[in-house]
């Protein structure tokens, strides 16, 4: 990808739909990411972030409306399309192998080598070097880069996947449920190095569950429910208490709420 200024759209859906056979996973679906801005996409189970996830990542192609990359239409038909775009996706279970090094979870698959055709080797120390001087730029401090992945916190291990995939040049991180799993001390350590991705010039799409940390770093909110867009805002437009709302459920919860109390009503008076 190109140099891109601040603020500059990156990628775009617009009325993106996913059918299989009569089943529609993603309906309408229109979302916007910027460099330099978290874009959180919330929704419960079953809201459609695994299939918007699929199809931004290349696992899956849309088969309605429209997405474009840098303005120019695309429909990936594999990973690597969509990662030749400059678009990294971390997901849940990070990639990473618990019992290597974390040099070499850093450079999986992307080893460096030194020396000529039979005489070539990996290039071990090149590799630690580069992963020490990554991590420090996102704030990690890890002693021993021979350590296996395996002996750090979920949130160590969540920064070290960001870190890789800023420095092998994507532009747009997608972040699947990065917090999921993790207690509150960990998940500030991970939201912490969000904000230091956006702030890296990335866009950054932040798929979460949890209004409460979407909102600590969003700078845009698009909730899913059923497949299609019940809420599409700014920061500067929602309130945390509003979008909590909008998350458990908004209008919905407030007729089951009266509908409730009608029966308590009911109950109470016989």
């Amino acid at each position: 990808m190109n140099a891109l200024t601040p603020n500059t759209e990156i990628l775009s859906l617009k009325d993106v739909g996913k059918r299989y056979g009569n089943v529609h996973a993603l309906r309408g679906v229109s979302l916007s990411v910027r460099q330099g801005e978290i874009t959180c996409v919330l929704g419960d189970n079953g809201a459609g972030k695994s299939t918007l996830i699929k199809i931004i990542a290349g696992l899956h192609s849309h088969t309605d409306g429209t997405f474009t990359v840098n303005g120019e239409e695309v429909s990936f038909s594999s990973p690597r399309e969509s990662l030749d775009r400059g678009i990294a996706t971390v997901y849940q279970d990070l990639a990473l192998v618990p019992l290597m090094s974390i040099w070499r979870n850093f450079f999986l698959g992307q080893e460096m080598r030194t020396g000529w055709g039979p005489f070539s080797r990996l290039d071990v120390k090149a590799m630690m070097r580069i992963t020490g001087e990554e991590l420090t730029k996102m704030g990690i401090s890890v002693p021993d880069l021979d350590r296996s992945v395996g002996a750090l916190s979920g949130g160590q291990r969540q920064c070290i996947a960001i870190a890789r995939a800023i420095y092998f040049g994507a532009k747009v991180l997608i972040l699947d449920e990065p917090t999921a799993a993790l207690g509150v001390k960990q998940s500030g350590v991970v939201l912490k190095y969000v904000a230091k991705a956006r702030d890296a010039g990335l866009g950054v799409i932040f798929i979460t569950h949890n209004p409460h940390h979407a909102y600590l770093v969003g700078n845009h909110f698009v909730i899913l429910n059923r497949g299609s867009v019940s809420l599409d805002s700014a920061r500067a437009d929602i309130t945390l208490d509003r979008l909590t709302n909008e998350m458990a459920g908004g209008a919905e919860l407030e007729a089951l709420s009266h509908e409730l109390s009608a029966v308590t009503a009911a109950t109470d008076a016989n």
